[in-house]
């Protein structure tokens, strides 16, 4: 039993971080402190001044302990390392954990190329960004291509270096203009370049003025064709500025963040400003965090957001009052310059993180208000579910299956879960059969149910056993209802394998029509058919072809693979180790042709007659 007075007794008066632990030994809060003893002994005070999430978290407390560290700052590291290992309940997680998309252009090679990175990281190279919208920066990629000739291959080009006699077809089509066979110089092509980079920091003027100068005089010549070429690239500079969204003078690099809470949640919304531009906008709800000060859930997410993304920019905007000393401190250490924290109280500054502040707060009310729709319609949908099918209880966790092969060739299995009518991405699981050879659909159903739920199963008695932490197990959840992407065969293999196990779950089939769509469902050896577009159906249609996406990725990718590995057994010099460190470093075919010498002698276990090999037989024989 842990002795909670004589823990908080021996507490330090040391900085360092403390986790919170459950029953279970889970870790279910990680926070950090300039003095241990003071912070830790707060939470087992009188609990008035608790907000509601941190006397709920107190009641889960059954154990604790601490790391302490030489400084606040290295308990500021310490914690955010342990808050992405460990994912902590009572934690602020951000749920849209991802990298933003920028463009980047890669100025340290004699001939640049530009396209779409979600890494950035310090080479010298330029990056603009970044943006929430992936789809609107491909178009923007593509507007500049149409503008500007730029190269989109991988070859490593050098000034006055002829590499190939014949370049390939965008340099044909005009999307090119052939460094790689010497048509064009490194000056020449660095205006090309730097007008790229002007468009992208909004210094489109210039370019706007020559554009509508050129296509002027191409009219006065009766020169068309050239007129219309000139139009399209004028009305993509266009379209390109469009993107740019809001200009502010005198505004570098920065980052405006602001925050809206309701009774029970909050939302942060972030916008991004990048040479004195909008470039995209984010925002993040926090659940149940609306009784914590803002100042606090501010910081929490300056912590949790910057510690993941790639950028940090120069300044950082705020409404409320935070740990600017140190949260400066450490965004400074991970950029490597100097990073501000500041909070705005006129001028435009002031007025856009007000408007920030007005998104969030319009935000929040959307998604309140799209979240209790879908709630009540899902509860709706699934009581609808559970009175046709005449279930004892409303199916609140869903699993469907689904088999994926080609003539028997990569034979795999998947499982999709829904829960309370939405998809549960994290509990997705896919299988590759290992027992059934050929096309048996049957067996390799049989195979994958049997694997699930006797790993299920084995999970259960060791959590039971303590051998495992419950949040630790991937099959320890059951569904109330089973799904099968088939007919009655499918459901019967499904209730065999329930049956041996001694497991009692319905199980369903999703059945399609002639023109492959949903129509029905069989139970109990009957068809029941649901009117088209009903609320009902539209749930079934949407579980069935989601289970049959994620079979056919999974199997998609096994077979390209396979494919992938069997044509570099043709290229001499590439064994097996070679093949799995080309794969591993170029990810496809396309990818290792279009690679450079460079680039692929430096692929670990690869050496100058490997590399030739590869480039000799992609360009002498063409293959793809």
């Amino acid at each position: 039993m842990f002795d909670f007075e004589y823990q908080l007794k021996v507490l330090p008066y040391k900085p360092g971080v403390y986790l919170m632990k459950n029953s279970l030994g889970e870790i279910i809060y990680v926070g950090k402190a300039k003095i241990l003893k003071n912070r830790v002994r707060q939470y087992f005070q009188s609990n008035k001044n608790h907000g509601e999430k941190v006397r709920v978290m107190v009641k889960n407390i059954a154990e604790f302990e601490y790391i302490i560290t030489d400084s606040e700052m290295e308990a500021l590291i310490l914690e955010c390392n342990l808050i992405k290992t460990h994912r902590p309940r009572y934690n602020i997680l951000l749920k849209d954990d991802k990298h933003y998309p920028f463009i980047k252009i890669t100025v340290n090679e004699d001939f640049p190329r530009i396209f779409v990175t979600r890494l950035m990281i310090k080479d010298g190279n330029k990056y603009f960004g970044p943006f929430t919208d992936v789809k609107a920066v491909n178009e923007t990629i593509d507007l500049i291509k149409k503008v500007f000739p730029i190269r989109d291959c991988k070859l490593s080009i050098k000034a006055e270096t002829k590499i190939c006699n014949r370049p390939c077809l965008n340099y044909h089509i005009g999307l090119c203009p052939g460094p790689c066979a010497n048509l064009i110089s490194k000056d020449e092509y660095s205006n090309i370049i730097k007008d790229a980079i002007d468009l992208l920091s909004g210094k489109d003027s210039r370019i706007i003025k020559d554009l509508k100068g050129q296509m002027a005089i191409t009219s006065e010549a009766l020169e068309f064709e050239k007129a219309a070429v000139l139009r399209d690239k004028l009305m993509s500079v266009e379209k390109i500025r469009e993107k740019q969204n809001i200009y502010f003078s005198g505004f570098r690099d920065e980052d405006y963040i602001n925050i809206s809470s309701d009774e029970v949640d909050s939302c942060i919304q972030i916008f991004f400003v990048r040479d004195g531009k909008v470039s995209g906008r984010e925002h993040f709800i926090l659940d149940g965090t609306a009784s914590e000060e803002k100042g606090e859930i501010v910081s929490n997410f300056i912590k949790e957001f910057y510690g993941g993304t790639a950028l940090i920019p120069k300044d950082i905007y705020v409404p409320e009052t935070v740990d600017l000393e140190l949260l400066e401190e450490w965004l400074s250490l991970k950029r490597g310059t100097k990073v501000s924290i500041k909070i705005p109280y006129k001028g435009e500054k002031k007025r856009l993180i007000e408007m920030v502040g007005k998104n969030a707060i319009m935000t929040l009310e959307q998604f309140k208000l799209k979240y209790y729709i879908d709630k009540e319609n899902n509860k709706e949908i699934l009581k609808e579910l559970s009175d046709i099918l005449e279930l004892d209880e409303i199916p609140q966790r869903i699993e469907a299956y689904d088999i994926s092969n080609i003539q028997g060739v990569d034979s795999v299995g998947s499982m999709v879960v829904f829960e309370n009518g939405k998809a549960k991405n994290s509990d997705y699981r896919r299988f590759k059969i290992k027992t059934v050879k050929g096309s048996n659909d049957y067996g390799s159903m049989q195979e994958i149910l049997t694997r699930r739920f006797q790993h299920g199963l084995d999970e259960i008695k060791a959590i039971q056993r303590e051998e495992i932490k419950l949040s630790g197990g991937k099959f320890s959840s059951f569904p109330d209802l089973i799904m099968m992407d088939g007919g009655k065969g499918q459901v019967n293999i499904a209730l065999k394998v329930l049956e041996d196990l001694n497991i009692s779950i319905p199980v369903c089939g999703m059945v399609k029509d002639d023109k492959h769509n949903s129509r029905g469902l069989i139970y109990n050896n009957i068809e029941m058919i649901f009117k088209p577009n009903s609320k009902c159906m539209n749930l079934i249609a949407r579980i069935q072809d989601e289970v049959h996406r994620f079979a056919i990725n999974y199997h998609r990718s096994l077979r390209d693979k396979r494919i992938l590995h069997s044509i570099l057994e043709d290229i001499p010099n590439i064994g097996d180790t070679r093949r799995k460190e080309l794969l591993k470093n170029f990810g496809s075919i396309e990818g290792i042709k279009k690679a450079s010498f460079k680039e692929l002698i430096n692929t670990v276990g690869m050496d100058k007659r490997s590399a030739e090999s590869i480039i000799s037989y992609f360009m002498v024989d063409n293959k793809i």
